[in-house]
């Protein structure tokens, strides 16, 4: 159960890094956006260390 637990919070983090990578690199990157994206992946991490 752990396993996948751990499986599924790499995958969102990994997402969330290639959407954050996308929107840096868009002509108007949205920063409210990258913030928040940001915010999410580092909620993510603390949580895997958790596990």
């Amino acid at each position: 159960m752990e396993n996948t637990h751990s499986s599924a919070l790499i995958a969102k983090h990994a997402g969330l890094d290639a959407r954050i990578t996308a929107e840096m690199n868009r002509p108007a990157p949205n920063g409210i956006l990258i913030a928040s994206l940001k915010k999410q992946k580092l909620k993510l991490k603390e949580e895997l260390g958790r596990v």
